[in-house]
């Protein structure tokens, strides 16, 4: 998934050709969210590790991966899953020692998304959860990728480049001078 706005999400705007009413982008993405599936996200891919391993393993994989969720499988197939937050809460608060397996300080059962179902689908899913992460599996339950909040805002934004972009962060805020001055 690009961080850039596509160029063929809306038509070119300019002298001749006035950009069109905001509506019309929401129509636009509402059917896009209805239509666009799940992989047109471009989940990252699967950073997994067994449900024996033990949470030491599972942290030092999260360092060097530069990730906040694991996927926890077993024999391939996803069992749970891994955060950061589940290493303060089931890990740390509760005083478990990192050599503790995965088994039993992972969140069992997650709620997961097939790369067909529907951005809207996804969506709902990590609302109603309050989830940042969704993993992403096959019809059998094996992870083919993680999809995250991040990638879900990404593909938003692409529907209203010129809202995101062209606003200040604060618009209440006025420059003391002007530019180049």
């Amino acid at each position: 998934m690009s961080l850039i706005p596509h160029p063929d999400r809306r038509p070119r705007s300019g002298p001749s050709n006035p950009p069109p009413a905001l509506s019309l982008f929401g129509v636009e993405l509402s059917r896009n969210l209805r239509t666009d599936s799940v992989a047109r996200l471009q989940p990252t891919p699967p950073r997994a590790v067994e449900d024996r391993e033990l949470v030491s393993a599972a942290v030092e994989m999260m360092r060097r991966e530069r990730t906040g969720c694991l996927l926890v499988t077993r024999a391939g197939r996803l069992v749970g899953l891994f955060t950061e937050r589940d290493l303060l809460t089931r890990v740390l608060a509760a005083g478990l020692p990192l050599a503790t397996p995965m088994a039993e300080c992972m969140t069992p059962n997650p709620v997961t998304v097939d790369p067909k179902d529907s951005v809207q689908t996804a969506i709902r899913r990590m609302e109603q959860g309050g989830y940042r992460h969704l993993p992403v599996v096959d019809g059998v339950g094996r992870p083919v990728g993680v999809l995250s909040a991040r990638r879900v805002v990404h593909y938003l934004v692409e529907h209203f480049p010129a809202l995101v972009y062209n606003h200040p962060p604060d618009p209440n805020r006025v420059p003391d001078l002007p530019d180049g001055a």
